[in-house]
Order: structure tokens, then sequence, then C-alpha cells
């Protein structure tokens, strides 16, 4: 029996571990994986920047809408099964784009990749990982998460490389080829949970929580509004940084930085929140964000780039991490799952508004400035929106993440 259980402890970070680099591939390619593609797209079939955008919009919001369901059917035939489905429906999504010529080809694919693909490995993933860890989950999620800015620094830089060397459509091919073979085999050691029955369960109840209709709202407005700010950086720091004279490798370059840095910041901020409490983490994070966000507009330099980007990346890495601990602490377990994909499909409604936005008013205003103050404001609403959820929820009804 003691053999067992700490197989079980052994066996669980190896779900963590296969957790973190499946959302490093499937998730850095539809969040902002197409970030690479808007230059040369734009260069090689003459398409406005917004346009091309939205092929990045349409997979988050595939995303954002598959998230609910594919959520519902993990809950029913397992994660294993949904995340194998999921990854090679991406796969095959990505590799067909390579023979795309029009944008409502892209458009129908990038959609088909995020809602049967991308949304069929998220939320499976997320909740998965919560049930392996039903106490001090908020580090377990931050390294889980922390994959995701792994690939959200890797696979725009590969790509510009690729792209630089071989050409789009080879990209993309490249690209699906690489999920097929590298996904599979990882989401067949994702086991459910409930091998690890008998271990500490969840010693709060339903009434030490703070009303669902409360923080499920309030949670969708805060991360809408904060992924519509983090997601003009991840999705136009590469063609901002570019506008400036450099190239897409030195652009690629920099943003891979900022997300190799923000991977610590994701394992971090997790730590933070099992210490000090979600909420409190959260707005930290928020805050980082906030403050340092307008400042790549005042940049030139590509060594201040350099500098100055991994100091953001830091930060800002928390706040997802922050978003997740904050539903996992003031959720019931029998309703978390609904209230992750509630929460979490705001999330991509607001990386798609601040992904579109920001490549529609550098169309209006050919620069970036504009879109970088918006992006800010939308962080210290925010800030605001967050505050008033902890000053509400705060007291002997506050439960950390460890508790739950």
């Amino acid at each position: 029996m003691q053999d067992s259980t700490s197989e079980l402890a052994t066996y669980r970070w190896i779900v963590v571990s296969a957790s973190a680099l499946i959302l490093a591939l499937a998730m850095g390619s539809i969040v902002n994986g197409m970030s690479a593609y808007v230059v040369p797209l734009e260069n090689l079939h003459g398409w406005d920047r917004a346009d091309v955008s939205l092929i990045n919009v349409s997979g988050i919001m595939g995303l954002a809408f598959g998230g609910l369901l594919m959520g519902s059917v993990a809950d029913r035939f397992g994660t294993r099964a949904v995340v194998l489905f999921g990854s090679t429906i991406m796969g095959l999504s990505y590799a067909a784009s390579a023979l795309a010529g029009q944008l409502w080809q892209y458009y129908t694919l990038m959609f088909i990749a995020g809602f049967f693909g991308a949304a069929g490995i998220f939320a499976p993933i997320m909740a998965l990982v919560g049930k392996w860890f039903p106490v001090g989950a908020g580090l377990a999620i931050g390294i889980a998460s922390a994959g995701q800015a792994l690939g959200q620094g890797f696979v725009p830089f590969g790509s510009a490389v690729l792209i630089n060397s071989l050409g789009v459509s080879t990209s993309l091919a490249i690209t699906g080829g690489l999920m097929l073979v590298v996904l599979l085999p990882l989401a067949g050691l994702l086991k459910p949970a409930e091998v690890a029955k008998g271990g500490q369960g969840s010693s709060v109840g339903d009434k030490d929580y703070p009303p669902i209709r409360l923080v499920v709202p309030m949670m969708c407005l805060a991360i809408f509004l904060c992924c519509t700010s983090m997601s003009v950086p991840l999705m136009h720091l590469v063609p901002h940084i570019q506008g400036r004279g450099y190239s897409a490798d030195q652009a690629g370059g920099v943003i891979f930085l900022m997300l190799m840095v923000g991977v610590l910041g994701r394992v971090t901020f997790g730590k933070l929140a099992d210490v000090i409490g979600a909420n409190p983490a959260y707005m930290t994070a928020t805050a980082w964000m906030t403050l340092l966000i307008y400042g790549f507009i005042l940049i030139d330099d590509l060594s201040a780039f350099y500098i100055y980007a991994p100091i953001y990346g830091f930060g800002y890495a928390g706040v997802m991490t922050g978003v997740l601990a904050t539903v996992a602490a003031h959720t019931p377990p029998a309703r978390r799952g609904f209230a992750m994909g509630v929460v979490t499909m705001f999330g991509w409604f607001g990386h798609a508004n601040g992904g579109y936005l920001g490549g529609y008013l550098f169309d209006m205003t050919n620069d970036y400035a504009s879109a970088y103050g918006i992006a800010a404001l939308a962080g210290a609403l925010n800030l605001l929106v967050v505050g008033a959820l902890y000053w509400k929820i705060r007291g002997p009804g506050e439960v950390s993440p460890a508790a739950a």
C-alpha cells in the first residue's frame, strides 16, 4: 500500500510534465504562434494586417467556444482520449493549412484547430492536473501553465526561423507534423486521476466558498480584460520590432527570451499563490504587467528590447497562473470544471479581442502606440475588478489554494 501511494505521488509529476510539454506545442501554436506569419503573409499576398491577424483570432475563437463542449466530453470519455483526439485534429489542420492560399481557408482551418484541437487539450488538461493535486495545486498549475509560456516563446521563434529558411507553407507543414509526432505519445501518459483515490481530498465544504454567482461573472470580466491587455504584445510585439527596422529572426528572439523568462514567472507565481493566496498573487502579476506594457512603445534599440521584454515577461506570465489559481481557490470542486470552462472561454475572447484590436489600430494609425495604450488601460481595469473581488470575499470565507 505504501509503495502504491509512493508510485502515485511520483506519477502525478509525470502527468504535470507531460501536460506542460503538450501545452507548449499546442497552445504555443494556437495562442500566438501565428504572430510570426503576420508580416510574411502580408508581404506574400498583400493582405491587410488586421485581416491577417484574424487568422489567429479565428483559432482562439474556436478554442473559446470549443472549451465548453470539449470539457464536458472529457468528463464523459476521459482526458486521455480527448487530448489524443484534439492533438490529431490540430496536427492535421496545421498540415492542411500549408495548402491554403486564401484568407477564408486559413480562418476555417484555424477555427477547426481551435474548436476540436486546442479546446480538447487546454481545459481537460488543466482539470486533470487539479484532480491529481487536490492539495497545494498552485505550484502544479504553475508548472503546467509554464509549458504554455514555453511554447508561446518557442513556437513563434521557431516558426520565424522556418519561414525565413523554407517559406510559409513548409513551416506550417512541419508544425503540423511535429504535433502528430510529439503530442500523441505524450497524451498517452495522461492517466485518469481516479487512480489516486484514497489520497488527501478537499477538507473544505462548499459552504466555505463564496457564491459562485459572484466569483464566475467577476472572473469572466477580469480575464477578458487581462487577456485583451496581454495579447497585444503577444501577437504584435514581433511585427512592432520589425517595424523598428529589425529582422523577423531578431524580433522572434526577443519574444522567445521574454516567454522563456515567463516560464519561471508562471512557476514562481504559482508557488506565491500557495503562500500568500491566489487573489494577492493575481493582483501582483496584473499590476506588474499593467505598469510595464506601454514601455515597449518607448524603445527603439534592439538591445533594449532584449533587456526590457524579460522584465515584463516575468510578471505578465504570472497573470494566467493567478487566474487559474483564483478560480480553483474560490469555487467548490463539484462545480470547478464548469467555472474553469466559462472563465477561460472569456479569456480566449479577450485574446482574440486584443489580437485583432492591435492589428486594427495599427492599420488605422500606422503605429502601435494606441494599441499598447489600450492594452495598458485594459490591464488597469482588470486590476480594479480583481481588487473588488478580493474586497468582497476576503475574511473567514476566503479559501487558500492549498486548502482547495
